[in-house]
C-alpha cells in the first residue's frame, strides 16, 4: 500500500442508505456500486459531525469538533490545526483540492499545493453566524426555500459541480507531464446531492413511474417525543412547508441528484484510467454527512439519526482487499489512511475511536469499535453527542434532557427509543461511560456556547449577527 497516490472523491449530504450497492431499492448509483464490488465497502461509516463545517474540519484534522472548535456553521477551518495537506505537502507530496472546501477562505494556508475552482464560506468567510444564536434561538425563516426549489432542472450547484468535474478530469489528464516522484493526493468534492433539489433532467426521469419511498417516523403519533428534537423541529420547520405530493417529488429530485453526482464521478474515474494512472491510484469515496429526505419529520441534517449521521465509505485500488467491511469507522479516519497511503507514518492514535487508516481495518476488522459524533451548531438548544458500538447507538444531550437508545440490528430505521426504558437502564449508563472516557459533554457544551457568544460579541451582538445576509445553502461564487 506505501507509496501509492489517492484520489479521494467527497460529494456532499448524500445519506450511506441513498445507493445501490449499500441496499437502496430506488437510488441508482452504476458508478459507485462498481467500484464497491471492486474494492472495499465500509458499512458503518459515519461523519463526526451531521453538519457540513465542523465535519469538514475534521476530516481535514483527523481531529473531532470539540478537539477543533470549528463547532458551527460560522467557526470554519481555516488551517489553526495542522491538516494531513500540511503534512503531505511538507513531505514533498503533490496535494490538490478541486471543488467544494467549504473552508474560511483562499487566504489562508490550509495545506493544499493548489485549490482549483474552491468553494469557500461566504460572508467574507464568516459563513452562517445566524447559527450562533442558540439562546435564544431565533425563527429560521429561510426553511420555505427547500421546498420552493423542489422540481427538475439545472442550478448553480448542478452546473458547479460539471465545472468541478471537467477540471478533475483536466487535472488528471494534464499531471503525469509534470508528475514527481511523490505520490500525489488529490480531493474532488462535489456538491450533490445537496439541496436545492433540483435535478437536470435526464437524471429526474430516470425515476420516471418508479414508487418513491415513503417517509417514515413522521406522524405526530409515530415520532418519540424528545424535549430536544422537538425544539431542533421547530427551528429546523422544513416539512411544514411539504405537502404529501412535494415529498415525493422532492425525494425523487435528491435520487436524481445521486444518479448526477454518480455520472460526474464515472467521468472523473474515466479521466484517472486514460492518465495512466489508475494502476497505482487508490480511489476513497465519502460524504460529508446525509441527508433525513423528512424520515421522523426532519429534512437536511443536523440530527443523530442514521439518514443524517451515516455516510458511504468505499475504497479501492491497488492493495486493496474486495469485501464488506462491519468496522465502524469515522470521516476523521481520512486523515491517517491518506498518510499510510501515500507513505508516511501517521500519528498515534489517542485511542480506538481517534484518526486511524482505513487500511488497517481491511486487513483486521473490528466490529466492537467506538464512533463519536456530536452536534453544537443552529437550531440545538444545546450540544448533543452520538456513540455507536456494536448494535447499540446512544445519543446524549447536554444538560437536563433524556438519552435516546436504539438497537441498530433490532431496529435500523430507528422508530423505538430505548433510551428511556427502564429495562435498558444499564446500557445506557454503560455507553454514557463510553462517551465520558472520551470527553465531558457538558464542559464541552458549556465550551461551544463561550465560543459563540464570544464571536457573537464580536459582531457587534446579536441585532448585529441578525442583520447579516443569510441562506439555506452556501451561494456559488460569482463567476463559478
Amino acid at each position: 500500500m506505501a507509496g501509492k497516490n489517492i484520489l479521494i472523491l467527497c460529494s456532499d449530504e448524500h445519506s450511506r442508505s441513498a445507493l445501490g450497492c449499500y441496499g437502496h431499492a430506488v437510488a441508482k448509483t452504476p458508478t459507485l456500486d462498481r467500484l464497491a464490488s471492486s474494492g472495499m465497502r465500509f458499512t458503518r461509516g459515519y461523519t463526526p459531525s451531521p453538519i457540513c463545517i465542523p465535519a469538514r474540519a475534521s476530516l481535514a484534522t483527523g481531529l473531532h469538533v470539540h478537539e477543533t472548535r470549528c463547532w458551527s456553521s460560522a467557526e470554519p477551518y481555516h488551517g489553526q490545526i495542522e491538516s494531513w495537506m500540511h503534512r503531505l505537502r511538507d513531505a514533498g507530496h503533490p496535494v490538490v483540492s478541486i471543488g467544494k472546501l467549504h473552508f474560511r477562505s483562499g487566504q489562508d494556508d490550509n495545506g493544499f499545493s493548489e485549490e482549483i475552482v474552491p468553494m469557500y464560506l461566504t460572508n467574507d468567510g464568516r459563513g452562517w453566524p445566524q447559527g450562533l444564536l442558540r439562546d435564544p434561538m431565533p425563527p429560521f425563516e429561510g426553511a420555505r426555500e427547500l421546498a420552493d426549489e423542489t422540481g427538475p432542472g439545472d442550478s448553480t450547484y448542478t452546473d458547479y459541480d460539471r465545472l468541478v468535474t471537467q477540471e478533475a478530469c483536466r487535472w488528471l489528464r494534464r499531471y503525469p507531464a509534470n508528475a514527481t516522484d511523490k505520490p500525489w493526493a488529490a480531493f474532488v468534492s462535489m456538491v450533490s446531492p445537496h439541496f436545492p433539489l433540483t435535478a437536470p433532467q435526464p437524471f429526474y426521469d430516470l425515476y420516471e413511474g418508479l414508487e418513491m419511498p415513503a417517509a417514515f417516523g413522521r406522524g405526530e403519533n409515530e415520532r418519540w417525543q424528545h424535549p430536544a428534537l422537538e425544539e431542533i423541529l421547530k427551528f429546523w420547520d422544513y416539512d411544514d412547508y411539504f405537502d404529501e405530493p412535494t415529498r415525493i417529488l422532492a425525494r425523487r429530485c435528491y435520487y436524481g441528484l445521486c444518479s448526477f453526482l454518480d455520472d460526474n464521478i464515472r467521468q472523473v474515474l474515466e479521466a484517472l484510467e486514460a492518465s495512466g494512472q489508475a494502476r497505482d491510484t487508490v480511489v476513497l469515496y465519502i460524504s460529508d454527512h446525509g441527508e433525513m429526505l423528512g424520515n421522523h419529520g426532519f429534512w437536511t441534517k443536523s440530527v443523530m439519526y442514521e439518514d443524517s449521521v451515516a455516510v458511504p465509505v468505499i475504497m479501492t485500488g491497488p492493495g486493496i482487499a474486495t469485501g464488506v467491511n462491519r468496522t465502524p469507522v469515522s470521516l476523521t479516519d481520512v486523515a491517517a489512511t491518506v498518510e499510510q497511503c501515500v507513505g508516511l507514518t501517521p500519528q498515534e492514535p489517542r485511542g480506538a475511536w481517534a484518526s486511524r487508516p482505513l487500511q488497517g481495518f481491511i486487513d483486521a476488522p473490528e466490529a466492537g469499535r467506538v464512533i463519536l459524533s456530536e452536534y453544537h451548531d443552529g437550531g440545538s438548544p444545546t450540544g448533543f453527542y452520538m456513540i455507536r458500538q456494536g448494535k447499540w447507538k446512544y445519543v446524549h444531550y447536554a444538560g437536563n434532557y433524556p438519552p435516546q437508545l436504539f438497537n441498530l440490528e433490532a431496529d435500523p430505521l430507528e422508530c423505538e427509543d430505548l433510551g428511556r426504558n427502564p429495562a435498558h437502564k444499564t446500557d445506557c449508563e454503560r455507553l454514557h461511560g463510553v462517551l465520558t472516557s472520551i470527553l465531558d459533554p457538558e464542559a464541552v457544551s458549556a465550551q461551544a456556547f463561550s465560543d459563540q457568544a464570544a464571536l457573537i460579541e464580536s459582531y457587534g451582538g446579536a441585532d448585529a449577527v441578525l442583520a447579516m445576509p443569510s441562506f439555506n445553502h452556501t451561494p456559488i461564487p460569482a463567476g463559478e
